[in-house]
């Protein structure tokens, strides 16, 4: 085909203009190559201590506070910008990678990179494509401040400062999808013209002038920093202890600690039965105990590891711990009491371990069938927060795809272990359980989305078939759904219900029934349990392709109506249908049938007797009286001071349209005419027809049905928005809020209430509200995050 003459020449022009650009660029390298020398990536493969002197700078004395209290709130877990981690030594060494984490669109699987998991040293991140933000190159007087990308964004943030009152530049992107701008040292000065808006901390004020100076006076000293103090002898010795526990020869102890391993590998372990010590990682080791720690990467916890042996071992966690990842759980001798009384005391046999084969490997159900389901099964409601949590926390720090799936707000309660010990050995919908394969058997590459999807829908259907037939069985022994068959905590567990509060795309898992009677519950049994776990938790891989994500969020769909529907059963026959119609209004045919499926057995009829009226608030009436002993109720507006609970029930009571313009999650300040300040949560719920479409959430939103969740405290990891005011102005703020129309009417009442991204004080207020978040009686209290803060 013939180009017209005048195309030829502008295409001539553009090709010359990118050939002179790609010199002038070469040209720019050679010289910076020239005055700086090569770069020495092995330079902080290790911290390096400082000489000490009077004046000597400590890293995690005098540099660390200042990271956590003002880095750390945007830089921390996978979505941190850039990747740069700047919790700890080893993240800032590592430095920056344009490559994101979170890519639904990406066809093939990322390659993981874990910190500390995935290599292990400065140099071996340099091989995968992370560039420094530390001074790698030859060392001459200010270089060492002149060659950070640490030291130069916080130099630009002080040229271009921010606006000090009301918003900052609209034009400018706050939200955590935007196109990244992972600069190198060698393009900074091209990259300070065209972005001046990019200083560090992006989007707040900078840094005062004494913690800039602290900083940059480390980075002077060639970013010294000593190995981190060794944990109390007392908490070594316990170390040595569990993994001692773990690494038993017999096959009954190795099935133990594989299973404790796969359930565990997200937790922040605390040793000390408390959370004052150190928290400590469970991890497969191809090194046996008193050996130094030889970590086995994989993808996920039940992927073949490569080695005759697997031992298991302890290793402290070196990052700071921020609320949105943060999962503790109690790893002391009273626990390991609990685990030989659960696991290793009963008489069972175990003939071989299983393998690591996907189909099986993949579905806990199957893989560890020779252990005691009753155990099992305990032993999660033992930490059922825990557990639940690692849903949403566990393999990812946001994803509104994986938590579209679920409504903004809804209770949780279990099927007692008596109800599942009850059923037979040979019971057909269990052996269904343990065969079924779940998504991540097939890998995080996996290209067929449309078969993978009618296999999974498939097993569903069997499975269907096969828990008809075993509720059939059942009730014909035991009779229908009774009170008796929710678990209550055995009168003292404050796990037997929780409240899950979704912000769009994160969540928050509470204990407690928190807020008015929630539109929907599940009642989770074993079954269900192990397969959510497996499905989101130990299955789920944040770098798979497409097909793993899609395959991740439609499987879900299954199994959050059958927690649903197992809610449903312990309604009268004739309210049943009722709420299914009104939980999944204007969803799919196939999806009516198959919620009608799991929760009209006709052979499931309830044994709780009803009066007439709501048959749900009812039941919630009833589960409630019957979890009194062990419900935790610290999050009960009731418990605020009697000063503040009226018009804190005020705002509680606010419903309708108005309430789309709030932010998903606000944390709220309020003063008392002492100048006492008390903290409180405001949580949108948004109103939903239904939640089973994977995009186009707005299309099955409901304005009229939205609500406001008020809480004492301070709960969720990821505030949208910052709220400070005096009591006496409570009443104007729910008046505001209740009048809300349009943007500009947010905008005043952000104006007038809220701290902003600009306001002079931000810091001052922030590090009050983290000191008040430490001091929070949750067990996963832990820094907050202020990627999600807007713009309004």
């Amino acid at each position: 085909m013939k180009i017209p003459r005048r195309l030829g020449l502008v295409l001539l022009a553009l090709l010359a203009a990118a050939a002179l650009a790609a010199l002038a660029y070469a040209a720019w390298l050679w010289r910076f190559a020239l005055i700086h020398g090569a770069d020495d990536v092995h330079r902080f493969d290790a911290p390096r201590p400082a000489i000490t002197t009077a004046a000597s700078i400590d890293y995690a004395r005098d540099v660390k506070p200042i990271f956590e209290k003002r880095c750390v709130v945007c830089h921390a877990c996978y979505d941190a910008p850039c990747q740069l981690k700047l919790g700890s030594f080893e993240g800032i060494a590592r430095g920056l990678s344009a490559a994101p984490v979170y890519d639904g669109q990406r066809l093939a699987a990322a390659a993981p990179s874990r910190l500390y998991i995935d290599a292990d040293t400065a140099s071996q991140w340099r091989e995968q494509g992370f560039s420094p933000v530390l001074n790698e190159y030859r060392t001459r007087p200010g270089d060492n401040r002149a060659l950070s990308l640490i030291s130069r964004l916080m130099a630009l943030k002080r040229a271009h400062p921010q606006p000090a009152s009301g918003l900052s530049d609209k034009n400018l992107d706050y939200g955590i999808n935007r196109a990244q701008s992972c600069p190198k040292i060698q393009d900074f000065k091209l990259y300070e013209k065209t972005h001046p808006e990019a200083g560090m901390p992006f989007g707040l004020p900078g840094l005062s002038a004494a913690e800039e100076a602290t900083i940059n006076r480390w980075l002077d000293a060639g970013a010294p920093a000593a190995e981190p103090p060794a944990p109390p002898a007392e908490i070594q010795q316990m170390a040595r202890d569990w993994e001692s526990f773990l690494n038993g020869d017999s096959l009954k102890e190795r099935l133990m600690s594989r299973y404790l391993y796969e359930h565990l590998f997200l937790a922040h372990l605390y040793l000390d039965g408390a959370q004052t010590g150190p928290a400590y990682r469970l991890v497969r080791s191809a090194s046996p105990p008193g050996a130094p720690v030889a970590q086995i990467a994989t993808r996920r916890p039940f992927d073949d590891p490569g080695v005759a042996r697997v031992y298991y071992r302890l290793q402290p966690d070196r990052e700071p711990i921020v609320a949105k990842t943060h999962m503790p759980y109690r790893f002391d001798r009273t626990r390991m009491a609990r685990y030989r009384a659960l696991f290793l005391t009963p008489d069972y046999p175990v003939a071989a371990l299983p393998d690591y084969d996907p189909d099986t490997a993949s579905n806990g159900l199957a893989s560890f069938a020779d252990m005691p389901e009753s155990a099992r099964y305990r032993f999660m409601l033992d930490d059922a927060q825990y557990f639940i949590m690692t849903f949403i926390k566990g393999p990812v720090c946001r994803g509104q795809v994986a938590l579209n799936v679920i409504e903004d707000r809804f209770f949780v309660f279990f099927l007692a272990p008596q109800t599942e010990i009850a059923r037979e050995p040979d019971d057909v919908a269990r052996r269904a359980l343990e065969r079924m394969s779940l998504p991540a058997a097939d890998g995080s590459d996996s290209a067929a989305v449309l078969t993978d999807w009618r296999n999974l829908a498939a097993q569903e259907q069997s499975y269907l078939a096969a828990r008809a037939e075993s509720l059939k069985r059942f009730a014909k022994t035991l009779g229908g759904p009774r009170l008796d068959m929710i678990w209550d905590g055995d009168g003292d567990n404050p796990n037997a219900a929780l409240t899950v509060l979704r912000h769009f795309d994160n969540a928050t898992i509470v204990r407690g029934l928190v807020g008015a009677p929630a539109k929907t519950a599940w009642v989770i049994d074993y079954g269900l349990f192990e397969r959510i776990y497996y499905l989101l938790a130990a299955g789920y891989d944040v770098f798979g392709n497409l097909t793993h994500n899609l395959n991740s969020r439609l499987y879900m769909d299954f199994l959050r109506m059958e927690g649903e529907a197992n809610f449903i059963s312990f309604l009268p026959a004739g309210a049943r249908a009722a709420q299914i119609h009104y939980w999944y209004r204007d969803a799919s045919r196939e999806t009516l049938e198959h919620m009608r499926a799991l929760a009209l057995t006709p052979d499931a009829a309830t044994d709780i007797a009803f009066d007439d009226g709501d048959a749900k608030l009812a039941l919630y009436a009833m589960i409630e009286r019957r979890l009194a002993p062990a419900l935790d109720r610290r999050l009960s507006l009731a418990r605020t001071a009697p000063e503040l609970r009226a018009p804190m029930e005020a705002l509680a009571a606010l419903r309708g349209p108005a309430l789309s313009l709030m932010p998903e999650l606000a944390h709220m300040a309020v003063a008392d005419a002492r100048g006492e300040v008390s903290y409180f949560t405001l949580v949108k719920d948004a109103g939903h027809f239904n939640v089973t479409r994977l995009l186009l959430e707005r299309n099955e939103l409901a304005p009229e049905e939205n609500a406001l969740t008020v809480v004492p405290g301070l709960i969720g990891a990821y505030p949208n928005a910052l709220f400070r005011l005096q009591a006496s102005e409570l009443p104007a703020l729910a008046e505001a809020i209740a009048g809300l129309r349009t943007e500009q009417d947010y905008a005043a009442l952000s104006a007038r209430f809220a701290v902003r991204r600009t306001d002079p004080g931000f810091w001052e207020f922030s590090d009050a509200l983290q000191a008040a978040e430490a001091r929070m009686d949750q067990a996963d209290r832990g820094l907050l995050d202020y990627n999600r803060l807007e713009n309004r």
